[in-house]
């Protein structure tokens, strides 16, 4: 897989010097790696455990799982000074996250020596100049950023027929699950490098299924927060419309704490502005009987398309209910097969925008406007382009400005008729907490010449993330069962703000199922 010589180079000169000046109080085994941040930040407050051990055991982990062994390939660049940081942390021992390693999808800027790319050649070279809000606010908390992760490039914008965590820049990211199966979603990277143990949690990015899809069909728990719940300033967008970042991880409680530090109020994201009234410490809602009195609604238009999902459905409503939820199967999403025809529109619109608003933030590069993206794809396109085109690309480019009446219509019908007309409308006829749904099946095969294999729902309403993800509604997918070696997972999502409910509802259902399996990296599906 093509990953730039300066990374590789600064990655080996790291894991050099880390392996000489480490500093343990114990050495960090495959246990830590898959360890909670609250058992971690115990070990570090006794001093069993050291933030710069730790860091140095993921370091090597990548080295070994990531770039050889099965070589999953979901880490794009590590982070030169992560040791340091770590370092610090051992010293300063403050912060909510302090110790915890964290990667970022590789569209998420850091001020630092680290590139952000979005997975394209394009971007490569000058750093961001600023930290993004999430990865200071991070920082903030005392989390050691440990690199980026690879994504589909561009964050799956660039083509219909691309391949999930493929990118000019990194290659093919692989399930480690199954290595011949897909990680899903533009946060392909991010899924796979925490299920595989190379990190304790990461940061994707979702406009419509980026967050969901590689949780679940990487055996994770993601969080989709509410629109303008966490702050997209220093993110390279798709739309601001759908446009949100969330946590990854291998817990309910680790997605909490996480939200918990990235959660707020951004002068440099206008949509965050009533994000300080709802921002909170989010593991307070860790109820082990989260289920108790929830009325919990199943939402068969978003299944009945893949079996095994089917399975792990149905196993989790018998869950629900043996823990005191009460179950209204069949509740339907009004207007669910309409919204999706307005949603690709809104997003060549704010594409074409908002992706020009993001390069000016950015110095020394080349490019500087869609147009200028995709004449660069044709000027390098063996190395960009050899699997797959860029038609939403100049889709995007053709498109005029957000003032145009087709765009402002459908913005307003897209976010009317998945949220207060469609989602609300739902939990109020039924008096709902939440809603459910299969997250997706099992992981599909990865194919670069026909692009993805995607099996989500019906393919009339976009997919089982579609409805929150156009709504601008919070979802967390929660691992549920396996399939022939393969997580899968359930979603539940509900209404605007809504984070605390259901982080209660996934803690209470996880701690009964305890889903989560270490990955065994097999060569296909037995």
């Amino acid at each position: 897989m093509f990953v730039k010589s300066t990374t590789r180079t600064a990655m080996a000169a790291l894991l050099c010097f880390g392996a000489v000046n480490a500093v343990s109080a114990s050495a960090p085994d495959e246990t830590t790696a898959f360890a909670s941040i609250d058992s971690l930040k115990q070990a570090y407050a006794k001093g069993s455990l050291t933030a710069e051990g730790v860091t140095q055991l993921f370091l090597d982990r990548i080295a070994k799982i990531d770039k050889a062994g099965p070589t999953i390939n979901a880490v794009i660049e590590v982070n030169p000074d992560a040791l340091a940081i770590a370092r610090q942390s051992d010293e300063h021992k403050s912060g909510s996250l302090r110790g915890i390693a964290i990667l970022l999808k590789d569209n998420i800027d850091t001020g630092d020596r680290m590139q952000t790319t979005a997975g394209s050649l394009a971007l490569a070279g000058p750093p961001a100049p600023h930290d993004s809000t999430v990865a200071a606010k991070l920082r903030a908390a005392g989390a050691v950023i440990l690199g980026k992760t690879n994504l589909s490039e561009w964050a799956n914008m660039r083509s219909n027929h691309a391949s999930s965590g493929w990118s000019g820049r990194g290659g093919q990211t692989r399930n480690p699950y199954v290595l011949d199966r897909n990680p899903c979603g533009s946060s392909a990277g991010s899924g796979a490098a925490v299920a595989a143990g190379l990190a304790t949690a990461a940061i994707g990015s979702e406009t419509d299924g980026s967050i969901i899809c590689p949780a679940a069909v990487n055996g994770l728990v993601g969080i989709k927060p509410t629109l303008g719940l966490v702050s997209r300033a220093g993110i390279v967008p798709i739309s601001h419309s759908q446009d949100t970042a969330g946590p990854m991880a291998r817990s309910v409680a680790d997605v909490a704490a996480v939200l918990s530090a990235i959660a707020g109020s951004d002068p440099r994201d206008k949509a965050t502005a009533e994000a300080d009234r709802h921002a909170t410490d989010y593991t307070r809602f860790l109820d082990s009987n989260g289920l108790r009195g929830k009325r919990i609604g199943v939402v068969r238009q978003l299944a009945g398309i893949e079996p095994n999902a089917d399975r792990a459905l149905e196993k989790t409503i018998a869950v629900l209910k043996a823990n005191g939820a009460v179950v209204i199967d069949n509740v339907e999403i009004p207007h669910l097969k309409e919204f999706g025809d307005y949603e690709l529109t809104v997003l060549l619109y704010d594409f074409k925008q908002d992706i020009a608003a993001y390069l000016a933030t950015r110095t020394g590069l080349n490019v500087h406007t869609l147009a200028d993206l995709i004449a660069f794809n044709d000027a390098h396109a063996k190395e960009e382009m050899p699997w797959f085109g860029q038609e939403l690309f100049l889709q995007a480019q053709a498109k005029g400005a957000l003032t145009d009446k087709v765009y402002v219509e459908a913005v307003e019908k897209t976010k009317r008729l998945a949220g207060p007309e469609g989602i609300d409308a739902a939990l109020k006829a039924n008096r709902l907490d939440a809603l459910l749904a299969p997250s997706w099946g099992p992981a599909f095969m990865t194919d670069p010449v026909l692009g993805d294999h995607v099996v989500s729902g019906d393919p009339t309403v976009g997919g089982v993330s579609a409805p929150a993800a156009i709504a601008g509604y919070p979802s967390i997918t929660v691992p549920a069962d396996f399939a022939h070696e393969l997580p899968v997972g359930v979603v539940f999502f509900g209404t605007k703000w809504s984070e605390p409910t259901l982080i209660s509802i996934a803690y209470g259902f996880e701690q009964k199922v305890q889903a989560f399996r270490k990955p065994k990296f097999l060569p296909t599906v037995p």
